[in-house]
């Protein structure tokens, strides 16, 4: 299900196709069923505390009820969640989900779902972000353990998240940007030999969408609707199910 767009061309010239196939706006969606095993500061259930640093993300409650507990330089929040609720927030949000009761979410993620395929960073103890090995180590789920052993691990993970996450939110609260600064640094600096693959994703996907949008803006000016005849229909189910992601079980989708 990939983009059919032009990508940029060299300065001076403008070819863009108008046909762009992938999901619309190029965002990407998972099913997600939160974590319900209780956590470390006394919630019945709840994920693991993370930042995406290029990305912005949403939630569609679909059932149960928690919140979204928010951190950024402007201070800490709590965001109530609900069926029916849409929240989203923007790049560089520590964000972490609590579970009241079957809280089940569709997540809306930018660039093609750039934030399930990389686009994250745990809030682990600093020691553990010292560089790239160091931390896929920290938070690696083995894919071939049984599965006893892959919710133990990231059960763990979770919770070592947690406890930073809370002092994190403890040092902003009490007037100490410090240790929340020292923590987007050291994210920022884990994920930039990444940044050219993550760039031709942008390109790929939400860059193509939009310059497809501009060309079809331009040919229906110009009383051209030849770009309708192209028109197509997809459809998808997920490629893996109650797959161990950050915050719960995941439900992926190929190409979004």
């Amino acid at each position: 299900m990939g983009p059919r767009a032009g990508r940029r061309a060299p300065a001076g010239t403008r070819v863009v196709s108008e046909t762009y196939d992938g999901f619309p706006a190029a965002v990407g969606v998972s099913r997600l069923t939160v974590y319900d095993w209780p956590t470390v500061d006394g919630r019945p259930g709840g994920g693991t505390p993370h930042l995406h640093l290029t990305c912005s993300e949403g939630y569609v409650v679909t059932a149960g009820r928690g919140t979204v507990q928010t951190l950024t330089t402007s201070g800490y929040e709590e965001t109530p969640l609900a069926p029916g609720t849409v929240a989203w927030f923007t790049p560089g949000t520590i964000h972490r989900l609590t579970n009241d009761g079957g809280l089940q979410i569709t997540v809306v993620m930018q660039n093609s779902g750039l934030p399930e395929a990389g686009d994250a960073v745990l809030t682990l103890p600093q020691d553990l972000l010292t560089d790239a090995e160091t931390y896929a180590t920290a938070i690696r789920i083995p894919a071939d353990a049984p599965e006893a052993e892959q919710v133990a691990v990231a059960r763990t993970r979770r919770d070592l998240a947690t406890r930073r996450f809370l002092e994190l939110r403890e040092a902003t609260e009490g007037g100490d940007p410090q240790p929340l600064t020292a923590f987007q640094r050291a994210a920022a600096e884990l994920i930039r030999p990444r940044l050219d693959a993550w760039e031709q994703r942008w390109r790929d996907g939400a860059h193509a969408a939009a310059a497809a949008t501009g060309a079809q803006l331009d040919s229906l000016r110009a009383k051209d609707a030849g770009h309708l005849d192209r028109a197509r229909v997809t459809a998808t189910g997920p490629t893996a199910r109650a797959r161990f992601g950050m915050c719960g079980r995941l439900d992926v989708y190929p190409g979004i």
